[in-house]
């Protein structure tokens, strides 16, 4: 990693590239972007921003919690994924609703409940909690209200477009449908209705709920046969030499039929290593810690980032990266994809399948070299890297 200097200037001390930066600027953004600021000089091309921090984001602010998205508007390069951050306090609802797009959701901190049906009006109710996920296919009515302690989550879209603001919400559908027809669809008098919200109420306070088994209501149908969450806890880690990787895709959880993901944890002092995702596009949220990427893009195309907690990042579909932790702390990130099954491929695996020879040749390097190189058959989607031949 680039060790930028206060301040710091755009030369480049490997070769010497660059000169003073003197006009106006912002110091502290140059000192957050070291790899943006300064270049490796493997940097080519013309790339498009891979990087859109949710702290750029406009802040949607309601009764009870707040809201924010990245979008393919402020991130273009995102094809395939939007993403929302949200907050509710302790009782607070985002209100019944439901979406064109499949909701994909994870817990960043405190807890909270959700319920939902499915097309044949079978019912589901669970709590969920910090490092939790859901799923809701596109089309399913679902609700959201934070317990005790208040929460915090993520939820990605399967369209780039997706915005929050554009959901059908249960408040907004009654207000603007004519109310003798709300009242004889629920087998009521107009009178009865005439306390229904007149505009949308998106995220409202309320009273912190009852226990499930006091106020869950059994319904003619039954349960959904597949629930729409999975509890971390449940989930076994792929240890790796120097971190972990939980896979969460369909195979692991049913209900989520169009997004899959991983999330990874990278020890101070490893990488996420060289490799591509052959499926889709790979949409990144940072959670924990510091972070630099390269992505290769072929035709001699590539560019550095650099990448901090609450961070969102993309990787072109089949384009090559690694994720290296560059703080003192555990990196933790998510990738996301569009794509029902989870898919990789690593560089190690890739040349640990052809013949020494044929990867000698191609490296202009011994067979010997290439027998020597780590290249065995054990899960390691997370290696060390030696921090003192780091880039400087």
């Amino acid at each position: 990693m680039t060790q930028v200097k206060s301040p710091p200037h755009p030369i480049r001390e490997s070769d010497g590239k660059g000169w003073l930066d003197l006009g106006p600027r912002d110091i502290r953004r140059d000192q957050e972007n070291p790899d943006v600021f300064i270049p490796p000089a493997t940097d080519s091309g013309t790339f498009p921003n891979l990087r859109y921090s949710f702290s750029d984001a406009h802040q949607r602010l309601e009764s009870g919690g707040w809201a924010r998205e990245v979008t393919n508007r402020e991130i273009p390069a995102s094809l395939d994924l939007a993403g929302v951050n949200m907050a509710l306090e302790p009782g607070a609802y985002r209100e019944l609703h439901w979406h064109k797009e499949a909701e994909w959701g994870l817990v960043l901190v405190g807890s909270c409940r959700l319920t939902a049906i499915d097309e044949h009006g079978r019912s589901f109710i669970d709590e969920v909690k910090a490092g939790d996920i859901w799923n809701f296919e596109a089309g399913l009515p679902h609700s959201i209200q934070g317990l005790a302690d208040g929460v915090e989550f993520l939820l990605v879209f399967s369209d780039p477009d997706f915005s929050e603001n554009f959901t059908f919400l249960l408040s907004d559908w009654f207000a603007h449908t004519p109310q003798d027809v709300v009242a004889a669809n629920l087998k009521k008098s107009v009178a009865e209705i005439g306390t229904f919200p007149k505009h949308e109420k998106y995220i409202f306070q309320a009273d912190l709920p009852g226990p499930i088994a006091e106020v869950d209501r059994p319904v003619p149908d039954g349960r959904v046969p597949s629930p729409f969450t999975l509890h971390m806890d449940d989930v076994e880690p792929i240890e790796s030499e120097a971190g972990r990787v939980r896979i969460v895709d369909v195979n692991r959880f049913p209900a989520a039929k169009t997004i899959s993901a991983a999330i990874v944890e990278v020890e101070p002092g490893g990488m996420r290593e060289l490799h591509w995702h052959p499926k889709a596009a790979e949409w990144q949220y940072y959670i924990q810690g510091k972070a630099r990427m390269t992505v290769f893009n072929s035709n001699g195309l590539s560019r550095t980032f650099d990448f901090t907690a609450g961070d969102v990042g993309i990787v072109p579909l089949v384009a090559g990266h690694y994720v290296q932790n560059t703080g003192d702390e555990k990196l933790i990130f998510i990738e996301v994809f569009k794509h029902p099954e989870y898919s990789d491929i690593s560089a190690n695996k890739w040349l640990a399948s052809n013949p020494a020879k044929v990867v000698a040749d191609h490296l202009n390097v011994t067979t010997q070299f290439v027998e020597s190189l780590p290249l065995d058959d054990t899960p390691a989607p997370v290696v060390w890297y030696d921090r003192s031949k780091a880039r400087r």
